[in-house]
């Protein structure tokens, strides 16, 4: 009997969970695994931690093909008004990898039917959201001798219909950065500023100049974003601070942008603060959000065979300045991840983020005919 597509997307989504806490999801994915490969000895499975590996072993495997899928929600409150709502207090899937679970467990449904000939990995990811999970399950070699020597993926779109398909040839998503800037002054009383170093002040000025680094330090041909989103200073209207943190996001389409962004940004925040004769802590995280890359022959393979397909509108589109954690993983192994339409007014990480459930039997006929094709 074929997976009820639809039922199995509603159940995950009712059960969202955070970064390497995804227990009840991977219970689930699981019991719905189980089912899927009982009686075919060609197919194997570990779990690294909340993750999940299958390994469908080729009866003449000269490779092995890789397909990812992340498996975490978000902290986000849902306000869809579904039947099917999260039953997780301020958790949803409001990313789509609700969608994303149900299309690969409908993938391993399609490719067990009969034993392939190359080898195929079916990696259910852990925490993309938040700890880049991608990159700590390879740094922890939980790939093993099951590593793929090309490794796939897709993410849902809202703004793009059911049949649309869209990737190309070089950066898809950007590399992004977390930045923690702190200014560490003297504090004081408001009537005697010139016995206190405002700490505020600092950080106003490095707020100013560092919008500079964009207009004036990247290539606007190449283009980078340097956003800082948070700023914590002082405690009332008449005391000086004596601390200031601000905390924000670098994202360019490559690594050696995203890395000479850091090196500005650095070299403001000391500048800055020398000016201001105090101390500042920069923190620069990259962990593993690298620019997300497609290697250029495999995604011209993809797309090539994607625009035979009958129903698929396949788009060539422009790099998005959004993150993704499968950009490490592609750093390390050759690969292509591209867009899936979803169709729904609400963008990714909305609390009425809802999508055309219509996209979960079409992505999976067409992407599993692609897997065929590449493991035949």
């Amino acid at each position: 009997m074929a997976l009820d597509l639809i039922q199995i997307r509603r159940d995950l989504h009712q059960i969202p969970e955070i970064g390497l806490e995804e227990f009840k999801t991977q219970s689930y994915l699981l019991e719905r695994i189980a089912e899927l490969t009982q009686d075919k000895p060609f197919v194997k499975q570990k779990t690294w931690r909340t993750g999940i590996l299958v390994f469908v072993e080729g009866y003449a495997a000269q490779r092995t093909i890789g397909w990812r899928t992340d498996i975490d929600g978000l902290p986000i409150s849902e306000e869809t008004g579904l039947d099917f709502t999260s039953q997780h207090a301020e958790r949803m899937h409001a990313c789509g990898h609700d969608m994303h679970m149900t299309i690969a467990l409908g993938l391993l449904e399609k490719l067990t039917q009969l034993q392939p000939k190359e080898n195929i990995l079916f990696l259910f990811q852990p925490a993309e959201e938040n700890l880049a999970g991608g990159m700590l399950m390879y740094e922890d070699g939980a790939f093993g001798e099951w590593e793929p020597d090309e490794f796939y993926g897709l993410h849902v779109r809202p703004d793009m219909k059911v049949g649309d398909i869209a990737t190309n040839t070089g950066t898809l998503f950007a590399g992004t950065c977390e930045v923690k800037v702190t200014f560490k002054g003297k504090g004081g009383h408001a009537a005697f500023p010139h016995q206190s170093n405002d700490a505020l002040v600092a950080a106003a000025y490095f707020i100013t100049q560092v919008q500079t680094v964009v207009s004036r330090n990247v290539d606007p041909i190449e283009g980078g974003v340097v956003t800082f989103g948070a700023m914590q200073a002082g405690t009332t209207n008449n005391v000086i601070s004596e601390t200031a943190f601000m905390h924000g996001t670098i994202r360019a389409l490559t690594q050696e942008m995203n890395l000479h962004i850091q090196k500005r940004i650095k070299t403001i925040a000391e500048g800055v603060a020398a000016s201001f004769d105090m101390e500042v802590e920069v923190v620069l995280n990259p962990s593993g959000y690298l620019p997300v890359e497609n290697k250029p022959d495999l995604a011209h393979q993809l797309m090539n065979f994607f625009q035979e397909q009958a129903n698929v509108n396949l788009i060539n589109c422009l790099p998005a300045m959004t993150g993704e954690d499968f950009g490490y993983l592609l750093n390390k192994i050759p690969g292509v991840m591209f867009w899936l339409g979803i169709d729904t007014p609400y963008p990714l990480h909305h609390a009425k983020m809802n999508p055309s459930e219509e996209a979960l039997a079409f992505g999976v006929n067409h992407i599993s005919a692609f897997l065929k094709y590449k493991s035949c």
